[in-house]
């Protein structure tokens, strides 16, 4: 499955990078591919979780700081945070596309 999956380090999982057309690939291919999206994809939500638990660490952080600097670098930390969860999210929906992608 390695030439299907790349890891990317923001999000922690292993993503779908096709090279090709999905229609070219042989049945079997896809199948093997859709079920081992499938496992990828039953990691998301508890790698959701671990980065939510982060998030409540820094804003309990921000509630306390006094310091303007370090509660605006809380905040873009935060920020990017919630931006990793809302594509976690995405790639979590994408299986209903593969799903179809295969029916055709």
């Amino acid at each position: 499955m390695e030439p299907y999956f790349m890891w990317d380090e923001r999000l922690g999982i292993l993503i779908p990078s096709l090279t090709g057309e999905w229609d070219q690939l042989s049945e079997k291919e896809q199948s093997e591919i859709l079920l081992h999206w499938e496992e990828i994809r039953g990691t998301i939500p508890d790698r959701i979780k671990e980065i939510e638990q982060k998030v409540i660490l820094k804003q309990n952080a921000l509630f306390d700081e006094d310091n303007f600097d370090m509660s605006c670098k809380l905040n873009g930390e935060i920020a990017e945070l919630a931006s990793t969860i809302n594509d976690l999210n995405l790639w979590y929906r994408t299986q209903q596309e593969l799903d179809a992608k295969s029916h055709h």
